[in-house]
């Protein structure tokens, strides 16, 4: 059997070409890698967490820090999202939006949301339970009617953190500490801003101080902003809720202006 002679030359020929293809593939590899490891805002496309999304319910925002904003309402028809009605006005919080914890993927740029700090979470999120002071209301969400015992846990160090809770099932020592009774007309000098509203799922797994009791629900006024719920008059609220179905998997967006350029076509959201 013939076999190539191991002269000094002849291996120094082949050590060459057998070093060449290995480097020729990590230098390829790095010039894929390195514009996305020097990107601080590399966005990962996670729109199959919400690809059975058919109702979408959108709020923009001028920046982080803005406490007012426009919402949207869209259904999907194909691949596309198609508006219905016209915007509305909302407040948030006040001291605007950062990022909260939903469907979308983690983000780097910006603020993100914790207990307390008045800002509204941003991102993608599904809708719960609506809720109100009726018996019923006229929706396609399950409704929750709210009782003078019913209270939002916004205590961090509680079990039943981030849950809407009845002190009559729980007991009274369980809901000690919450700031969220439910029944505002009943526990806020006849307060009307949640005879209306339905659950944004934000933090659905309670990581501890990250932000709670997330709604949209009825302003007080137009100027008068909240701890972080997306608000807006009763109308508005009205026609949202008689439009939302479950069975749409419907989503809540938030987003200031620039995020949402930035992640409209990865997260296959409208062009506004």
């Amino acid at each position: 059997m013939r076999t190539t002679p191991c002269t000094p030359s002849s291996m120094r020929l082949m050590n060459s070409r057998s070093l060449v293809r290995p480097l020729l593939t990590c230098i390829a590899v790095l010039l894929v890698l390195l514009p996305i490891a020097c990107s601080r805002h590399a966005i990962k496309d996670d729109s199959t967490a919400w690809s059975d999304a058919r109702q979408l319910v959108l709020v923009t925002t001028s920046t982080w820090d803005a406490t007012s904003g426009t919402l949207r309402r869209y259904t999907r028809v194909g691949t596309s999202w198609e508006q219905i009605g016209t915007g509305a006005p909302v407040v948030i919080g006040r001291t605007g939006s950062a990022w909260g914890l939903g469907l979308h993927p983690a983000q780097t740029g910006g603020p993100m949301k914790i207990e307390g700090d008045g800002r509204a979470p941003a991102g993608m999120f599904r809708i719960g339970e609506a809720f109100g002071y009726a018996g019923s209301a006229r929706t396609g969400l399950p409704y929750l009617p709210m009782q003078a015992s019913s209270y939002c846990m916004d205590v961090p160090a509680s079990p039943l953190y981030n849950r809407i809770v009845d002190a009559r099932v729980v007991g009274d020592a369980a809901v000690q500490g919450s700031t969220e009774p439910m029944r505002l007309d009943i526990h806020a000098k006849g307060s009307q801003q949640y005879k209306l509203g339905f659950v944004i799922e934000h933090n659905s797994q309670a990581v501890p101080g990250a932000g709670s009791c997330i709604f949209a629900h009825l302003w007080k006024n137009p100027t008068t902003l909240t701890a972080g719920c997306t608000a807006m008059d009763e109308p508005a609220m009205g026609e949202l809720l008689a439009w939302l179905r479950v069975d749409a998997r419907p989503v809540f967006v938030l987003l200031p202006q620039a995020e949402y350029r930035r992640v409209r076509t990865p997260w296959k959201l409208p062009l506004l």
